[in-house]
Protein backbone atom coordinates (compact mmCIF):
# COMPACT_ATOMS: atom_id res chain seq x y z
CA UNK A 1 0.00 0.00 0.00
CA UNK A 2 1.54 3.41 -0.95
CA UNK A 3 2.37 5.82 1.81
CA UNK A 4 0.11 8.85 1.82
CA UNK A 5 0.45 12.36 3.19
CA UNK A 6 -1.71 13.63 6.05
CA UNK A 7 -4.06 15.10 3.45
CA UNK A 8 -4.77 11.63 2.12
CA UNK A 9 -3.02 12.21 -1.20
CA UNK A 10 -0.28 9.94 -2.53
CA UNK A 11 2.98 11.94 -2.55
CA UNK A 12 4.25 12.92 -5.98
CA UNK A 13 7.40 11.23 -7.18
CA UNK A 14 10.47 13.44 -6.95
CA UNK A 15 10.69 13.81 -10.73
CA UNK A 16 7.04 14.89 -10.90
CA UNK A 17 7.62 17.50 -8.20
CA UNK A 18 10.74 18.66 -10.03
CA UNK A 19 8.84 19.00 -13.31
CA UNK A 20 6.08 20.97 -11.61
CA UNK A 21 8.64 23.35 -10.13
CA UNK A 22 10.32 23.78 -13.51
CA UNK A 23 6.98 24.54 -15.12
CA UNK A 24 6.11 27.18 -12.53
CA UNK A 25 9.53 28.83 -12.72
CA UNK A 26 9.46 28.89 -16.51
CA UNK A 27 5.88 30.21 -16.52
CA UNK A 28 6.81 33.04 -14.20
CA UNK A 29 9.69 34.07 -16.47
CA UNK A 30 7.75 33.74 -19.72
CA UNK A 31 4.59 35.45 -18.48
CA UNK A 32 6.63 38.26 -16.98
CA UNK A 33 8.14 38.95 -20.40
CA UNK A 34 5.01 38.11 -22.41
CA UNK A 35 1.65 37.97 -20.59
CA UNK A 36 0.18 36.18 -23.61
CA UNK A 37 2.81 33.42 -23.69
CA UNK A 38 1.28 30.09 -24.72
CA UNK A 39 1.44 26.90 -22.69
CA UNK A 40 3.51 25.37 -25.51
CA UNK A 41 6.14 28.10 -25.19
CA UNK A 42 6.19 27.62 -21.42
CA UNK A 43 6.73 23.88 -21.85
CA UNK A 44 9.61 24.64 -24.22
CA UNK A 45 11.15 27.11 -21.77
CA UNK A 46 10.84 24.52 -18.98
CA UNK A 47 12.53 21.88 -21.16
CA UNK A 48 9.68 19.41 -20.88
CA UNK A 49 7.20 17.80 -23.25
CA UNK A 50 3.80 19.40 -23.78
CA UNK A 51 2.04 16.34 -22.38
CA UNK A 52 4.07 16.68 -19.18
CA UNK A 53 2.89 20.25 -18.69
CA UNK A 54 -0.72 19.30 -19.39
CA UNK A 55 -0.36 16.47 -16.91
CA UNK A 56 0.19 19.08 -14.20
CA UNK A 57 -1.96 21.94 -15.51
CA UNK A 58 -4.88 21.15 -17.76
CA UNK A 59 -5.20 24.73 -19.01
CA UNK A 60 -3.81 28.24 -18.74
CA UNK A 61 -6.28 29.22 -16.01
CA UNK A 62 -5.05 26.42 -13.73
CA UNK A 63 -1.42 27.42 -14.23
CA UNK A 64 -2.02 31.10 -13.56
CA UNK A 65 -4.15 30.27 -10.52
CA UNK A 66 -1.24 28.29 -9.06
CA UNK A 67 1.18 31.14 -9.79
CA UNK A 68 -1.04 33.67 -8.04
CA UNK A 69 -1.31 31.41 -4.99
CA UNK A 70 2.49 31.14 -4.91
CA UNK A 71 2.77 34.92 -5.21
CA UNK A 72 0.39 35.45 -2.30
CA UNK A 73 2.33 32.97 -0.16
CA UNK A 74 5.62 34.67 -1.04
CA UNK A 75 4.21 38.06 -0.07
CA UNK A 76 2.85 36.79 3.26
CA UNK A 77 6.10 34.98 4.08
CA UNK A 78 8.12 38.09 3.30
CA UNK A 79 5.81 40.18 5.47
CA UNK A 80 6.30 37.67 8.29
CA UNK A 81 10.10 37.79 8.10
CA UNK A 82 10.13 41.60 8.33
CA UNK A 83 7.55 41.89 11.11
CA UNK A 84 8.85 43.39 14.37
CA UNK A 85 6.66 43.21 17.49
CA UNK A 86 5.98 46.65 18.90
CA UNK A 87 7.20 48.52 15.82
CA UNK A 88 5.54 51.89 15.22
CA UNK A 89 3.13 52.18 12.25
CA UNK A 90 5.65 54.06 10.10
CA UNK A 91 8.32 51.40 10.49
CA UNK A 92 5.75 48.65 9.95
CA UNK A 93 4.56 50.18 6.70
CA UNK A 94 8.12 50.84 5.55
CA UNK A 95 9.04 47.21 6.03
CA UNK A 96 5.88 46.03 4.31
CA UNK A 97 6.56 48.24 1.28
CA UNK A 98 10.13 46.97 1.01
CA UNK A 99 8.89 43.40 1.48
CA UNK A 100 6.45 43.77 -1.41
CA UNK A 101 9.25 45.18 -3.54
CA UNK A 102 11.50 42.23 -2.69
CA UNK A 103 9.00 39.85 -4.29
CA UNK A 104 8.36 42.18 -7.22
CA UNK A 105 8.01 39.53 -9.92
CA UNK A 106 5.50 37.53 -7.89
CA UNK A 107 3.66 40.71 -6.90
CA UNK A 108 3.28 41.80 -10.52
CA UNK A 109 2.11 38.31 -11.41
CA UNK A 110 -0.52 38.35 -8.69
CA UNK A 111 -1.94 41.79 -9.28
CA UNK A 112 -1.77 42.25 -13.05
CA UNK A 113 -1.85 38.81 -14.65
CA UNK A 114 -4.11 37.43 -11.94
CA UNK A 115 -6.69 40.17 -12.36
CA UNK A 116 -6.70 39.75 -16.12
CA UNK A 117 -7.11 35.98 -16.15
CA UNK A 118 -8.73 35.08 -12.84
CA UNK A 119 -10.88 38.08 -12.07
CA UNK A 120 -10.86 40.80 -9.45
CA UNK A 121 -12.73 38.84 -6.80
CA UNK A 122 -10.32 35.90 -6.81
CA UNK A 123 -7.30 38.19 -6.59
CA UNK A 124 -8.90 40.15 -3.75
CA UNK A 125 -9.51 36.90 -1.87
CA UNK A 126 -5.94 35.78 -2.50
CA UNK A 127 -4.53 39.09 -1.28
CA UNK A 128 -6.88 39.34 1.70
CA UNK A 129 -4.43 38.26 4.46
CA UNK A 130 -1.69 40.65 3.30
CA UNK A 131 -4.18 43.45 2.69
CA UNK A 132 -5.71 43.08 6.16
CA UNK A 133 -2.25 43.47 7.68
CA UNK A 134 -1.71 46.64 5.66
CA UNK A 135 -5.11 48.02 6.66
CA UNK A 136 -4.40 47.37 10.34
CA UNK A 137 -1.08 49.24 10.11
CA UNK A 138 -2.75 52.16 8.32
CA UNK A 139 -5.50 52.36 10.94
CA UNK A 140 -2.91 52.52 13.72
CA UNK A 141 -1.01 55.19 11.83
CA UNK A 142 -4.14 57.23 11.20
CA UNK A 143 -5.07 57.01 14.88
CA UNK A 144 -1.59 58.26 15.84
CA UNK A 145 -1.58 61.01 13.22
CA UNK A 146 1.19 59.40 11.16
CA UNK A 147 -0.84 58.68 8.02
CA UNK A 148 -3.45 60.73 6.19
CA UNK A 149 -7.00 60.11 7.37
CA UNK A 150 -8.94 61.84 4.57
CA UNK A 151 -9.99 58.41 3.24
CA UNK A 152 -10.81 55.21 5.17
CA UNK A 153 -7.95 52.79 5.77
CA UNK A 154 -9.27 50.09 3.38
CA UNK A 155 -9.52 52.63 0.54
CA UNK A 156 -6.04 54.00 1.23
CA UNK A 157 -4.67 50.46 1.31
CA UNK A 158 -6.07 49.76 -2.17
CA UNK A 159 -4.67 53.03 -3.50
CA UNK A 160 -1.22 52.22 -2.13
CA UNK A 161 -1.46 48.72 -3.59
CA UNK A 162 -2.21 50.20 -7.03
CA UNK A 163 0.74 52.60 -6.70
CA UNK A 164 3.14 49.77 -5.89
CA UNK A 165 1.90 47.83 -8.91
CA UNK A 166 2.57 50.75 -11.26
CA UNK A 167 6.03 51.25 -9.79
CA UNK A 168 6.80 47.53 -10.00
CA UNK A 169 5.76 47.46 -13.64
CA UNK A 170 7.88 50.51 -14.47
CA UNK A 171 10.85 48.89 -12.74
CA UNK A 172 11.00 46.39 -15.64
CA UNK A 173 11.58 49.15 -18.21
CA UNK A 174 14.98 50.63 -19.18
CA UNK A 175 13.85 54.14 -18.17
CA UNK A 176 13.84 53.55 -14.41
CA UNK A 177 15.41 51.09 -12.00
CA UNK A 178 14.99 50.80 -8.25
CA UNK A 179 16.81 47.61 -7.21
CA UNK A 180 16.61 48.20 -3.46
CA UNK A 181 13.08 49.60 -3.42
CA UNK A 182 14.19 52.84 -1.75
CA UNK A 183 12.39 55.13 -4.21
CA UNK A 184 9.27 52.95 -4.33
CA UNK A 185 8.97 52.62 -0.56
CA UNK A 186 9.48 56.37 -0.13
CA UNK A 187 6.77 57.11 -2.71
CA UNK A 188 4.52 54.59 -0.93
CA UNK A 189 4.90 56.37 2.42
CA UNK A 190 4.48 59.83 0.90
CA UNK A 191 1.23 58.66 -0.74
CA UNK A 192 0.13 57.46 2.71
CA UNK A 193 0.56 61.02 4.00
CA UNK A 194 4.10 61.00 5.40
CA UNK A 195 6.33 64.04 4.79
CA UNK A 196 8.89 63.25 2.05
CA UNK A 197 11.92 63.94 4.23
CA UNK A 198 10.63 61.73 7.04
CA UNK A 199 9.66 58.97 4.60
CA UNK A 200 13.05 59.01 2.89
CA UNK A 201 14.94 58.97 6.18
CA UNK A 202 12.94 56.05 7.56
CA UNK A 203 13.34 53.99 4.39
CA UNK A 204 17.12 54.52 4.37
CA UNK A 205 17.30 53.55 8.04
CA UNK A 206 15.44 50.27 7.48
CA UNK A 207 17.52 49.47 4.38
CA UNK A 208 20.75 49.97 6.32
CA UNK A 209 19.56 47.37 8.79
Amino acid sequence: MPTTEASGRTPQRSDARSNRRRILDAAQRRLRDDPDASLDSIALAAGIARRTLYGHFSNRHALIAELTQEAARALQQTFATTRIPGADPLETMTRMALAAWAVGDQYRMLTSLGRHHLGEEMVRATLAPAREETIAAIRRGQHEGVFADHVPAPVLAQALEALMLVLAEENTTPTWADPTGEAAATAFLVAAGVAPQIASRRVRTVLRE
